[in-house]
Formats: structure tokens, sequence, C-alpha cells
């Protein structure tokens, strides 16, 4: 089969690559219709996380069941089926307290198993799916194409983009700040919305990105970032904070930025992948009383609680994939998202 194989700073490759087998009873094979480039695999492509060497790619799909093990339970032959990108059992201590990306037997995708198998990742045809009843959604027969982008957003960035609203305890009259104008900023503008925030701002420079924050519910867009963004945002609010912040990059300025301006006795929610060490500033939380949670999505925690407003159309969060390519143009679907020429790339395989 073929699969995307990333072998340094900007050099992704499309190569055959072995088929996969089943290796475990608790394995499924998918056969992949669609999968995305993450924000996230940007930090491995323009190399401000190593890359030791070829290593296989992508977190995020969606597809068709071929072949299951003899223990596995919920997931049958044919089913259209949306993969976490965490891999857990489901049964440990930690998945049942809803935290699936702390399972004692998880994995990623692209690496190895718990068994030290080597894993396939999601930029690919095929998919071997250890611990399929638990790293696996099924919704029974194939999906009608045009719900694909809603559905492949399941894997990550939607779930992720409700982790920071939920983090942050958004509630209804809420004034809420958004950090960040990539996939998972422009989800929990979605999110805050569906959580019932009275008034939305996003902190973001880019036009397009600026216009699904409006589509996704967003009432005010600032362009200035740092200093002067805070002071545009508390200049919007009457300088009294926000009573809710989602921090959606992942850098130590987006937090900061972040920290400033939420108000006394507000709440940030951060979900943005750490690209450095972040130590907070734990003399402004404590003087201000401000809450700081999140971290990665406990994505299977939240199917069950999205899925159905994704299947009425009251979340369209598809709208996010910009642009789609076939697999064998992974190389342009990533260039695009590192030139910010696209806000995210949907991969058909």
């Amino acid at each position: 089969m073929i699969a995307a194989v990333l072998h340094g700073t900007r050099d992704v490759r499309l190569e055959m690559v072995p088929d996969p087998i089943l290796r475990t009873a608790s394995d499924a094979i998918v056969r992949v219709t669609a999968a995305c480039v993450c924000g996230s695999d940007l930090w491995r492509y323009r190399g401000i996380i190593p890359n030791s060497g070829p290593e296989r790619i992508g977190h995020e799909f969606v597809g068709i069941v071929e072949e299951v093990g003899s223990t596995v339970e919920n997931i049958k032959v044919g089913d259209f089926v949306i993969a976490s990108f965490a891999i857990s059992d489901g049964t440990c201590v930690h998945c049942r307290n809803g935290i699936p990306t702390s399972c004692v037997n998880g994995s990623w995708w692209g690496e190895k198993d718990s068994h030290g198998l080597s894993l396939d990742a999601g930029q690919s045809q095929y998919v071997r799916v250890p611990f399929a009843d638990g790293t696996l959604m099924s919704l029974g027969d194939e999906v009608s194409p045009h719900m694909i982008p809603d559905l492949l957003s399941l894997c990550d960035v939607l779930p992720t983009g409700y982790h920071a609203a939920a983090s942050a305890r958004v509630s209804p009259g809420d004034t809420t700040v958004v950090v960040g104008d990539g996939a998972v900023g422009l989800c929990a503008v979605l999110a805050a919305a569906h959580r019932g925030a009275e008034r939305i701002i996003v902190m973001s420079r880019n036009p397009r990105r600026q216009k699904i924050a409006r589509d996704f519910g967003a009432t005010d867009i600032v362009a200035e970032r740092g200093p002067l963004g805070v002071e545009r945002v508390l200049d919007l609010i009457s300088s009294a904070g926000a009573d809710a912040v989602l921090e959606c990059v992942g850098t130590a300025e987006s937090l900061e930025q972040a920290i400033g301006v939420v108000r006394p006795g507000g709440r940030v929610g951060h979900v943005g992948v750490p690209v450095q060490d972040r130590p907070l500033p734990t003399w402004p939380l404590f003087l201000r009383n401000i809450s700081v949670s999140g971290g990665l999505a406990p994505v299977q925690h939240y199917w069950n609680l999205l899925l159905p407003s994704v299947l009425d159309g009251s979340m369209k969060p598809g709208q996010i994939f910009d642009l789609e390519v076939p697999l064998k143009e992974v190389a342009a679907g990533y260039h695009m998202m590192d030139t910010r020429a696209a806000v995210k790339t949907l991969l058909r395989c």
C-alpha cells in the first residue's frame, strides 16, 4: 500500500509500505477513506520537533473495517469508523475515569504499540488499529460522502476545541476569548457557541480564518497580538477581562496572552500542543484567582456528546477543511498548511 512518510524537515513523501495484518486479537484492519493533516504534524514537518529518520505520520482518519481480531466485540467488518488520535484499550483505570490519553496500554500512531509492534499511521491506505473497541467509534453502515469532513473532525480537532471550552467551563452568557485561529481554535469557537457563550472574541489576522470563525459564532475579531492584543481585547470588554479564555496554540506567548485577557476569578482552558516548556506565572494566577485547566483532549470521552450535534447539523465543523487533495498529493497538502494557504488539508484515500 502507499503511505505518507516524513524523512526530515519539510520532506514528506508518498511511499510503498507493507500492507497491515492482524497482529493481536484486539486488532482491526481499517481501509482509510479520508485522513487529514494536523497542525501538530507541522511541528515535525518544520523540524521544531526533531525528526529521527523516516517515520510514518498522521493520526486522524476514518474508514471501513476490513478485518477484526477474535476478541473485538463492538466493531464489525463493514462498519464505518472514526479513529481517535490516541490508541487506548477503553478498559484501564484511566480510560474508565474518562482520560483515555493516559491509558496504561496506550500508544500513538506511527510509533510502537503496547506489545512493541510497529504501528501504521493515519495518512495511508490501510491501518492496523490496536484495541479496536477502545480506539474506534462505529457508525454502522457507510455514511453519506458529504458528511466525511464533519465526521473526520471528531478524530481530534472538534473534541480538542470542545475540551478547551469544557476545561474553561464556558457557560451561557459568558464572554469568551479564543487565542489561535487554526483548526482547533476555530473548533473552540464552535464549542463556545454551542455551550452558550454570549460574546466570543477570536484573535486572528487571517481573513479566511476570520470568516470561518464568524460562521462558527465569533462576535468580534482582534488582529493584534502580544501586549497590543491584550490591550485591544480589554478595550472591547471595558477592561473587565473575559470569563473564559481558550488557548489553542501551544506557545509561551499564547499562554501569556490568554492569562492577560482573563478576568480575576476567570478560567483558562489550554489545549495547544506545547512546543516548548511553558512555566506558569503562578504569582499572577494566585493573586487574581485564575484557574488553568486542560491538556490532551480525551477524544472518546466527548464522542457521545458531540456526535448527535454533528449528525443533526447543529454543529458543522467540516468547514475547517478548506483544501482537499488525494493522498498522492500529500506533500502539497503539507506545503499549503505550512504556508498558511490552507487551514486544514483533507486527504482522500
